[in-house]
């Protein structure tokens, strides 16, 4: 499947691709709060609910029917690195929010995970074609230790505010911090900004 290149982006927000504080790597290192969940192809639902006209359930089979793309995109780590290029294939997020029908009232995300994490962004950061929910990775079934079955990915913000093994988001009439943001990292999390703790 061709990738759409979303890799210039960093033009929106600075000068150089590589955001300052950042190392360029080749390796995609693995990073998580608890360890990889356990998941049932059979069993798992992911849930769109709160300030929607409708709220919306899928099955893994049903998500996986949703329309997808494939995008090449920058991943930047808030410990301090980033890999270019990375090829990531899904659903992105204004697919999901067409179809749930995002009130007017809405103006913050919270995304949950399989394992308990949250994280959360403003609802005009999510509303981006870049923001996907990616069920592979260079064309094969994303890693489980990367977040597989699905997580979420956004390139323009630190990674952490991609949702590994992501199951649900809830649209919020006011804002609310998720697992890292509660202890102190960035609600933003702009990397062109070095926007990494509170």
């Amino acid at each position: 499947m061709d990738a759409t290149d979303v890799t210039d982006l960093y033009q929106e927000f600075g000068e150089e691709r590589l955001p300052p504080g950042q190392r360029e790597t080749t390796a995609f290192p693995v990073l998580s709060k608890s360890g990889t969940p356990d998941w049932d192809p059979e069993t798992w639902e992911f849930t769109v609910t709160g300030a929607v006209e409708e709220e919306l359930t899928f099955s893994w089979a049903e998500f996986r029917e949703l329309p997808s793309v494939t995008q090449r995109q920058d991943f930047h780590c808030v410990t301090g690195w980033s890999k270019f290029d990375c090829s990531f294939t899904g659903v992105s997020f204004p697919e999901l929010a067409e179809r749930a029908g995002v009130d007017p009232e809405a103006v913050h995300v919270m995304f949950s995970g399989l394992d308990g994490y949250t994280t959360d962004l403003p609802l005009e950061d999510c509303m981006r074609e870049e923001v996907l929910f990616a069920w592979a990775f260079d064309g094969e079934a994303l890693p489980e230790d990367h977040g597989g079955p699905l997580r979420v990915v956004t390139p323009h913000k630190y990674a952490y505010k991609g949702a590994k093994w992501v199951d649900g988001i809830e649209f919020l009439t006011e804002p609310q911090r998720g697992y890292w943001e509660r202890r102190g990292y960035s609600q933003t999390a702009n990397p062109w900004e070095e926007q990494r703790y509170s």
